[in-house]
This record gives structure tokens, C-alpha cells and sequence, in this order.
């Protein structure tokens, strides 16, 4: 059902009066000459201007984008509050095949968007774009991160959001096991991809067993040719059921912990890359039911937008790896709010996270 503007009525639903929605702007973005179609979703400025990447995906409908665009603009929201930053929440979304319809002059008129957003909305890289593209973006946009070394920004961010995940991890395994350190422990990684392969050489550096799968197979076999003591398994399903596996670590897309993931998870840690891991509210409570702890995704992902984020105050990165390091006391933090107020990791992070934005806007 749609409404007198065309648009669906369940997208205006949550915008308007779901607790999934409160955004403060959500702007759709066509350009013919090109092909441009993108969503730029600003969720909350009230620690300053929003922050968050552009995802470039081919999406099966335009209300699948809308959707996504305003999930995750919400989660940059907690994220860049958890991480101590002084950013609201936002992401946009170009629809469509990067490797068909990616051009300059796509990019270029993108930027050009983002320009007319005046400072309230600060881009960077995510699923699809790379650091080339928004070198591109920046030249008809200044609110651009993410940019190479060479046109004055900080390159690849997937450097530290893997870092990050590593200490979130460590954080987890301080939490439950009582010790810090990984050196023995099974590690299985979903998606190799940008992030994911930078975490397997931290876990492998370390003493950790990894054990992969990725749905592009030159993924994997990149992985294996630099390690081949790495494991793999076929897919993910195989993976999330493999015997003695410490920690499930989630590196692609959204939606990883569902109703049908769970109840089969065989790892005592979840601790990823991916955003939005959770499918649905009350997942976090059948983690914690399982005896799973879970460190909130957007609490140990944030080394890249902390990352970015420097990139505007001119980029320093000892100084950004040692903020990103500080991931680990954060996800203790939260650990131990969860346990004090008798609730799962991630309404223990929501809190912290809202209560920061809450102090903000007062």
C-alpha cells in the first residue's frame, strides 16, 4: 500500500511513529543523466554532524534500500556515541550493481548531493565503495572521509575496524574466561572480505585457530594463499555448526543472527564486523538464554568511523589506534552493565549509548 506521495506507507510508518525510526532527515537522491539512485538517512545530529559510510548495494527494491538506509543510519547513531565521538548517526545507500553501474560520473553527481546536505551529514566508505571512490566524491564534496593518503585522508579504515573487533573480542574473552587472550581459542570468521582478512592475521598473530567462508570464493582462496594454516567450510550454515568453535565472528552483511542461526550457534562468543547482526528485537535475549555472550556490534566495529572521524581533524594514526584499543574497556564496560542491571549486552550498550545522546540534546 502506498500513499498519496507514492511512497509505502510502512516506510513512513517507521519513520514517523516506530521506535525504529526518530530520524531527523531522509533525503532520496536521483540523478538520470547518470543512473544515480541513493537514500542519504540522518538519523541524529545532537552529538554533532552525522557520520556514517555509503553503502553501495543492488538492492531488490528501492523500500529494501529505504529500510536499510534507516537501520543503519540508526545504529551510527549508537555506534559514534559508544565510540566517544562527537557525530550523530547517518549512511546512505546507492542502488545498484557497483560493478555495472560505478562510474565517475555517478559518484561525482553523489557528491554533489551530499554537498547540498551543508556539513549535517559527513560520508565514508562501506559495502561497495572503496577509498578510490571517494576520492572521487571529495572532489564535489568536503564532507567526505575516507579518502587516500594522497588527497589528504586516512585510506582504508577496514584497517582499525578489524583491530577494533580484535579487542571486543579479547574484551569477550577477559569476560568469560577470565584471561585476555586468544592463543588457542577456534575462531570462525564469516566473510573475508575487507575487514575480515585483516582480522585474520590478528588472530593468527596471536596464536588463535581461524577457520573461514565467504561467498566469493577468490575471498577465500586470498586468505589461504597469505595462510594455509587457515581452515574453511563451505558456507556459513557450516560454519556457525562446527565443533569447538570459541567465537562466531560475523564480518559481512546484516541479519546474521536470526531465528534459524542461533539455535544451531555452537560458539559461546559472537563478535563481528557485520552491522545490524541482530534480525529482530528479542534475538539478543535468545543469545543470552543460549548462554551466549554477545558483544554489540556497533560497540566493536567502531575502529573505522573512530578512524574517519580523525580524518577531519587531520589524520594521526597512532592516535586513532589508540582510541580504537580502548574498544576493549568499552566492551567490558558494557559486560558488566549487562550483568548489573539483568539484561542482555545489547540493551546494556543501547543505554549507555542513548543516555550520552539524551545528555547531548539537554
Amino acid at each position: 500500500m502506498t500513499d498519496v506521495t507514492g511512497a509505502h506507507t510502512d516506510v513512513l510508518q517507521t519513520l514517523f511513529r516506530s521506535e525504529q525510526g526518530g530520524h531527523e532527515q531522509v533525503v532520496l537522491c536521483q540523478d538520470r543523466a547518470s543512473g544515480l539512485k541513493a537514500v542519504i538517512a540522518i538519523h541524529s545530529t545532537a552529538l554533532g554532524p552525522a557520520l556514517g559510510g555509503t553503502r553501495f548495494y543492488p538492492y531488490a527494491s528501492e523500500q529494501e534500500a529505504v529500510a536499510d538506509a534507516l537501520n543503519l543510519s540508526r545504529g551510527m547513531s549508537y555506534k559514534n556515541a559508544m565510540a566517544g565521538l562527537d557525530h550523530g548517526g547517518g549512511k546512505a545507500v546507492i542502488i545498484g550493481d557497483p560493478e555495472l553501474i560505478k562510474t565517475e560520473e555517478l559518484l561525482l553527481a553523489y557528491g554533489r548531493f551530499v554537498a547540498s546536505l551543508g556539513g549535517r551529514y559527513v560520508t565514508a566508505c562501506d559495502v561497495g565503495t572503496y577509498v578510490a571512490d571517494m576520492d572521487v566524491v571529495a572532489r564535489e564534496c568536503r564532507w567526505t572521509t575516507g579518502r587516500s593518503p594522497e588527497n589528504g585522508g586516512a585510506g582504508d579504515s577496514s584497517v582499525l575496524t578489524a583491530f577494533g573487533v580484535y579487542q571486543g573480542m579479547r574484551a569477550s574473552a577477559q569476560h568469560l574466561w577470565g584471561d585476555p587472550t586468544l592463543r588457542g581459542r577456534r575462531v570462525g570468521i564469516a566473510g573475508v572480505g575487507k575487514v575480515g582478512h585483516h582480522l585474520v592475521e590478528h588472530l593468527l598473530d596471536e596464536g588463535a585457530e581461524v577457520v573461514i567462508t565467504d561467498v566469493r570464493p577468490e575471498a577465500v582462496q586470498r586468505v589461504v594463499d597469505a595462510h594455509p594454516q587457515v581452515t574453511t567450510v563451505a558456507d556459513t550454515e557450516a560454519l556457525i555448526r562446527t565443533e569447538g568453535l570459541d567465537i562466531y565472528a560475523p564480518c559481512a552483511l546484516g541479519g546474521a543472527l536470526n531465528d534459524r542461526s542461533v539455535p544451531v550457534l555452537t560458539a559461546k562468543v559472537v563478535c563481528g564486523a557485520a552491522n545490524n547482526q541482530l534480525a529482530h528485537p528479542g534475538i539478543e535475549k535468545d543469545l543470552a538464554d543460549r548462554g551466549i555472550l554477545y558483544a554489540p556490534d556497533y560497540v566493536v566495529n567502531a575502529g573505522g568511523v573512530i578512524q574517519v572521524a580523525d580524518e577531519l581533524h587531520g589524520f594521526d594514526f597512532d592516535r586513532c589506534k589508540a582510541k580504537a584499543a580502548k574498544i576493549f574497556d568499552t566492551t567490558l564496560e558494557i559486560f558488566a552493565r549487562a550483568k548489573e542491571d539483568g539484561i542482555p549486552p545489547a540493551a546494556a550498550a543501547d543505554r549507555i549509548a542513548e543516555q550520552r545522546m539524551a545528555d547531548a540534546r539537554a
